[in-house]
């Protein structure tokens, strides 16, 4: 049914975003995702934001314990329309909340660290999705993450600086990770359902009461 919604929704919208939701849908992937935990500098966390949308990840995971995730329209650009975020901010250990559920989906836990020699963002096993968690601007990773993790990353650094801020770090990280992807075998884009069904929900953000329409549709389409 849902190539059908879409379709309505499709003699409704402009051709020009009909053009553009289709070009953007199908170089969307899930076989990243990003973690960020505890950050509390607004305009870093809004940057992080528009560079998953920029770069194409279309989950981004939020986990709150001291900070609540702010976003600066701004710096963001409106890239919080077009991806999903996932926030973590109850229960005794969110942060094990999270990581347990992206485990669960199939994702390695990669945690960013300049403190490890396991691998750089060169050499990675891109082969599992993977979820790569960031930490604070100060202290980096928890304790907690350092615990959960199934492996670590780093950017190699070639000054006395030890680390990038946050938002350089995972643009740097996922301008590399994607490349590695768009060159290998991986089948790392999303399915024609998974892209059909994000169309849809981009119609319905753009449009006035886009979900009751929705709704609608489904039920007009459901009694034929």
């Amino acid at each position: 049914m849902d190539e059908l919604v879409l379709q309505k929704f499709y003699e409704i919208i402009t051709p020009n975003k009909q053009e553009m939701f289709d070009r953007i849908a199908a170089e969307r992937t899930k076989h990243l995702t990003v973690v960020m935990e505890n950050i509390y500098q607004e305009h870093n966390a809004s940057a992080v934001l528009r560079s998953c949308d920029c770069f194409g990840l279309q989950e981004l995971h939020v986990i709150e314990k001291d900070n609540a995730y702010k976003i600066q329209r701004d710096i963001a650009l409106g890239a919080g329309r077009w991806v999903d975020m996932f926030t973590y901010d109850s229960g005794e250990s969110v942060t094990k909340t999270c990581m347990e559920q992206l485990k669960n989906k199939g994702y390695k836990i990669v945690a960013t660290t300049p403190h490890t020699d396991s691998h750089t963002i060169y050499d990675l096993d891109l082969s599992q999705p993977i979820a790569l968690v960031f930490g604070t601007e100060r202290r980096g990773i928890s304790e907690e993450v350092v615990e959960l993790a199934d492996d670590f990353v780093k950017i190699p650094m070639y000054g006395f600086t030890e680390s990038f801020n946050i938002s350089v770090s995972v643009a740097i990280v996922l301008n590399t990770l994607r490349q590695r992807l768009e060159t290998s075998d991986l089948k790392w884009k999303l399915s024609s359902e998974e892209q059909t069904e994000l169309k849809i929900k981009w119609c319905t953000k753009i449009l006035n009461g886009g979900d009751a329409l929705e709704r609608h549709i489904r039920s007009e389409l459901s009694t034929r």
